[in-house]
């Protein structure tokens, strides 16, 4: 048998042609530009009942450095119901964007329940046992949350096991023999049935009855704690601008008693059950409450890594919030370790994504309520329309600190590097490359560029050549 050898040509040939069949692939990607190739559209609805509804928006496969991806879940409740416990195959990141909710889970073995309001991130575990509740009096509760990859059987998906439930949704017990349940339970097959199936309600019911009393008194709670908080504020406000006696330091010693007393008082009558113990649970993070990052004229930006929110580091997750000025534009930059989920929570805005090639992947805009995400490494750039404030939230494939490298403004990539050999890349002279490169003072965020061409509806080049004005 012999081995037939390939013509030096042929084999230089297909060498020369890789390329071309990597550019013909990218050219077309192009062609989906106009349909927003990194923007999120594939939504299904998993739960609808009286009681709220939850929204399921899938991760895009490349989005992940692994096979699946993460998606992002929409969760919305009405006043006074309850998210009946469950576990998921899935970890969760949750992030409070409207309302008051009391979320109750098993940590450590010891139950924990939080309070969370808007703008506080708070994670539950993968497998960890949880029910939500909406305290808010009056007001829909509204949850946008990070659902990362699955651990379960079915690749790419993630699976509710319900521990409470009955016809709909059907509990995880319901499964195992009534024989084999009775005998756990040490209880009859009719008093099993009792509680095993009358749930008809979904995932997602109004409490009735004393859970409904509970509730309001939890919330009653709530707002003691903040009235509280508001009157020793006045208390130290008066005290500072009336001066300090002996008199003053007695009315609010008697005074912090009364309310030390009184809120005591009311956690041995609320509280369905007391703290055995001193456990540590988790606690949220308020996202609103934590000083920019990065803050100037034109907007400001917020992260939290794993360095920060500890919690965050075992679902190797990342939080990001953003807020742009009317005009205003985050600068074209590059996440060199993670892929970036981002929700449009107010305003609108437009969202461009570059390929490897040079090529323009996407320029879309979007507006509250959209997802986009942007694989690491392509470079991309948001930017707010003239109309109005452009807020995103989003998530991160990683938990460390991303350091977004920027392509433009005065702490960029081009800047920084500068020199004779970046004017040579650029076939320009190094006198004109400063120039330009130094033109843009601001770093990061920039102001917004001037009403004209763009604003009229005439579209500008997407880029310029500078070479024949030299």
């Amino acid at each position: 048998m012999g081995i037939s050898i390939m013509p030096n040509s042929l084999l230089l040939l297909l060498i020369f042609s890789i390329p071309i069949i990597s550019a013909t692939e990218y050219h077309e990607e192009e062609e989906e530009e106009k349909r927003g190739i990194f923007l999120l559209q594939s939504s299904k609805q998993v739960v609808k009942t009286d009681g709220g509804e939850i929204r399921i928006m899938r991760g895009d496969n490349r989005g992940r450095d692994i096979h699946s991806p993460m998606h992002i879940g929409f969760i919305s409740m009405e006043p006074n119901t309850l998210f009946i416990p469950q576990y998921m195959d899935s970890s969760l990141i949750l992030f409070i964007r409207i309302g008051e909710m009391k979320i109750g889970w098993i940590y450590k073995d010891e139950m924990v329940e939080k309070q969370l309001r808007i703008g506080d991130i708070y994670r539950i575990p993968a497998g960890s046992a949880f029910y939500m509740v909406n305290v808010g009096k009056g007001q829909r509760l509204e949850i946008i949350c990070s659902i990362d990859t699955s651990e379960g059987l079915r690749e790419s998906t993630f699976q509710s096991f319900y521990i409470g439930g009955g016809t709909y949704p059907t509990s995880v017990l319901a499964g195992f023999d009534m024989r084999t349940l009775t005998t756990a339970f040490n209880v009859s097959v009719d008093e099993l049935a009792s509680i095993t199936e009358r749930q008809k309600g979904g995932p997602i019911v109004f409490m009735t009855g004393s859970e409904t009393n509970q509730l309001n008194r939890w919330a009653s709670l709530m707002q003691l704690k903040q009235k509280e908080r508001e009157e020793k504020r006045q208390f130290a406000e008066k005290k500072y601008d009336n001066g300090d006696d002996d008199e003053d330091d007695d009315d609010d010693r008697e005074h912090k008693e009364v309310k030390e007393w009184t809120w005591r008082k009311l956690l041995r009558s609320f509280l369905v059950k007391e703290n055995k113990g001193a456990i540590r649970s988790p606690k949220s993070y308020n996202l609103y409450e934590k000083d920019p990052d990065f803050k100037n004229n034109y907007g400001w930006s917020v992260a939290l890594d794993e360095h920060v929110y500890n919690p965050l580091k075992h679902s190797g997750i990342g939080v990001y919030l953003v807020n742009l000025t009317a005009g205003s534009m985050m600068a074209p930059h590059v996440n060199p370790t993670a892929t970036e989920y981002g929700v449009v929570l107010s305003g609108s805005g437009t969202i461009q994504v570059v390929f490897p090639n040079g090529s323009l992947a996407m320029n879309t805009e979007v507006r509250q309520g959209d997802v986009f995400w942007v694989p690491k490494y392509f470079p991309f750039c948001q930017i707010a329309s003239h109309s109005g404030t452009f807020e995103f939230f989003g998530f991160t494939t990683s938990s460390r600190r991303n350091r977004p490298q920027f392509l433009v403004g005065a702490s960029s990539i081009p800047k920084i590097m500068g020199g004779p050999e970046m004017a040579m890349a650029f076939d320009v002279s190094e006198e004109k490359y400063k120039r330009i490169i130094e033109a843009q003072r601001e770093s990061i965020i920039l102001p917004p560029w001037p009403e004209t061409k763009e604003m009229k509806g005439e579209e500008l080049p997407l880029f310029i050549n500078t070479a024949a004005s030299e």
